[in-house]
C-alpha cells in the first residue's frame, strides 16, 4: 500500500503582489474607510490566491474580507474571482439552525397556534397496536371510533420523566414542607393506564396544584388528612321551669322506704 502524495503548489508571486486590486474590490462592497490592514493571504491553488483584510465596521468586529485573485496560465493580468467577508476568530456569530420542532419550548404555544405532530414521532404508535396490559382497550379496533395514534411506552416514559422532575414532583419546596404525600389525600384522583401508580390529578379548589397533574409523593399544605378540623360542639338547649320549686332537704335519720304518706283526714268539731 503506498502513500498518495499531494503536491502543494507555491504561491503565484503575481497574485500575491496584487494587494491593491484586493484592497479595491473590498472597498467597493463595503462602506468607504471599513476594509483596515492586510492581515495576510492564502494560497488556494495553482494561480489562486486569497487576500485578507481587517474589518472595520463596529457592527461586524472579528470578521474580515477575503479576496480571491487569479490569472490565467501564461498570462501576465490578475484578476478579482471573489470577494466576501468572512468570520475570523472570536466573531460574533448567530447560533447553529434548529428546527422549529428542537427550537419549541414548553408554553411558547400561544392562543390560536397550531402544534403538528410528525408521521414518525416516537413518542406517539397507531391505537391499533397499543398492547400494554395494563392499559383499558378494546379488543378490536373499531374502525373510524377509535383514536388512530396513541401514546407510546417511549412517550409516557418521557412525560413520566419530565413531571416526575417538575414543579409538581417530589423535588419542590412545597412538597418537603406538606405534612403527606398526595398518594394519601383525599382530593387525590388517580389517572388511568400505565401512569396510574406514579401520577393522579388533584381535585382540591384551595390547593396551588387543582386541576393539574401531580406526582403520587408530591405533597401541599392542602392535605386532606393535615388538619382535620374537630366536630363543633353542640350546646344544650336551656330548660326553662315556669312553675318554680323548692328543694326539700331530708332530716337525718329518716331514710326514704319509697312508700307514699297517705292524707290523714282530720275529725270534725263538736258543738
Amino acid at each position: 500500500m503506498s502513500r498518495t502524495r499531494t503536491r502543494v503548489s507555491a504561491p503565484d508571486q503575481a497574485c500575491v503582489a496584487a494587494v491593491d486590486l484586493a484592497r479595491a474590490a473590498a472597498e467597493e462592497l463595503a462602506r468607504p474607510g471599513e476594509p483596515g490592514e492586510h492581515l495576510g493571504f492564502e494560497a488556494e491553488g495553482d494561480r489562486v490566491v486569497t487576500h485578507y483584510f481587517a474589518c472595520l465596521d463596529r457592527a461586524y468586529r472579528g470578521w474580515r474580507w477575503a479576496v480571491t485573485v487569479t490569472r490565467a496560465s501564461r498570462a501576465k493580468k490578475v484578476t478579482v474571482s471573489e470577494a466576501v467577508l468572512l468570520p475570523g476568530s472570536g466573531a460574533l456569530l448567530a447560533p447553529d439552525w434548529l428546527p422549529w420542532n428542537e427550537r419549541l419550548l414548553p408554553g411558547d404555544l400561544g392562543v390560536g397556534d397550531l402544534l403538528p405532530t410528525p408521521e414518525d414521532d416516537d413518542r406517539l404508535e397507531p391505537g391499533f397496536a397499543e398492547t400494554d396490559d395494563d392499559v383499558d382497550r378494546q379488543m378490536v379496533f373499531e374502525y373510524g371510533l377509535g383514536r388512530a395514534r396513541v401514546l407510546s411506552a417511549i412517550g409516557r416514559d418521557r412525560a413520566a420523566r419530565r413531571w416526575h422532575s417538575g414543579e409538581h414532583g417530589p423535588h419542590t419546596p412545597i412538597a418537603h414542607a406538606a405534612p403527606a404525600q398526595c398518594s394519601t389525600c383525599g382530593f387525590y384522583w388517580l389517572l388511568a393506564g400505565g401512569l396510574r401508580h406514579m401520577f393522579g390529578v388533584c381535585a382540591n379548589e384551595y390547593a396551588p396544584d387543582d386541576g393539574k397533574v401531580v406526582a403520587a409523593d408530591h405533597g401541599c399544605g392542602a392535605h386532606s388528612e393535615a388538619a382535620v378540623m374537630p366536630p363543633p360542639v353542640e350546646q344544650a338547649t336551656p330548660i326553662l321551669d315556669d312553675l318554680g320549686y323548692d328543694l326539700i332537704e331530708e332530716e337525718q335519720g329518716e331514710e326514704d322506704d319509697g312508700s307514699v304518706d297517705e292524707p290523714v283526714a282530720e275529725e270534725p268539731e263538736h258543738s
